[in-house]
């Protein structure tokens, strides 16, 4: 039976480098995104039109993402792996510089997205036959090593993890198992200033080194790959030299 997986923000990155590794691993992957030009980018640089398919929409938008869902189940019959990755940030300051707007747009993406995208993926699991699925999160060290002016991010990352473990606790019943991946400076557009430098916690600015996406891409797969009966709750993937450990 082939195994399904959805990659959500998969458009782009981390989602577009773990899309195509799950694809290498056997897996059909639906690929979720706002841009279908982007989603269409993705398939065409793994040369996977028979093992991706596209379908455009808002992780934010809960009419669009049940669609989601429906189409999956109707095509494929069931889905086995999502993993949780859509994601965004605005740039840091202080949070009385923050607009309220600024912050919905983190939260709205990072936290409720998350969970209709989980909610989605939690109930098709639980009806589907055989039961059972895995749900693996993207949160990120800064959920509990903050930098310097990120109140939404971290706000929203630290969210996650307690998605993670209640879905780890409530998916028991059901063979649903729910990990986390936190990830360190990935060599993505999101990143590129930290090549150049970001602030410290000591007030400076500093270069801080980054790894290639496809290490990432290659642990989500290890994760995916685990029978239901054993899970990663929580891993931290990070460039080995980054200012983590020590932080501050």
């Amino acid at each position: 039976m082939e195994r399904i997986a959805l990659v959500t923000g998969a458009g782009s990155g981390i989602g577009r480098e773990t899309a195509g590794a799950l694809a290498s691993a056997g897996f059909h992957v639906v690929l979720s995104g706002r841009r279908i030009e982007a989603l269409n980018e993705t398939i065409a640089q793994f040369k996977a039109a028979d093992k991706m398919t596209a379908i455009s929409c808002d992780v934010t938008d809960e009419d669009s993402m049940d669609a989601m869902f429906k189409s999956i189940e109707d095509q494929h019959g069931r889905l086995d792996v999502l993993f949780n990755n859509a994601g965004n940030n605005v740039p840091p300051m202080p949070i009385d510089e923050l607009t309220v707007d600024q912050w919905r747009t983190v939260i709205d993406v990072n936290l409720t997205g998350a969970f209709i995208a989980a909610r989605g993926a939690f109930a098709l699991m639980r009806k589907q036959k055989p039961q059972g699925g895995r749900i693996i999160n993207n949160g990120s060290i800064s959920a509990t090593a903050p930098r310097p002016g990120s109140v939404p991010y971290t706000v929203s990352k630290h969210a996650i993890t307690g998605l993670t473990k209640t879905l780890a606790l409530d998916g028991r019943p059901f063979d649903i198992a729910c990990g986390q991946i936190d990830i360190g400076n990935t060599a993505s557009a999101m990143t590129e200033a930290m090549l150049k430098g970001v602030p410290q916690a000591d007030g400076s600015i500093k270069p801080e080194p980054t790894m290639d996406t496809k290490h990432v891409a290659d642990a989500v797969v290890n994760m995916a790959n685990l029978p239901l009966d054993a899970n990663v709750l929580n891993m931290t993937i990070m460039a080995t030299k980054m200012p983590l450990v020590g932080r501050g």
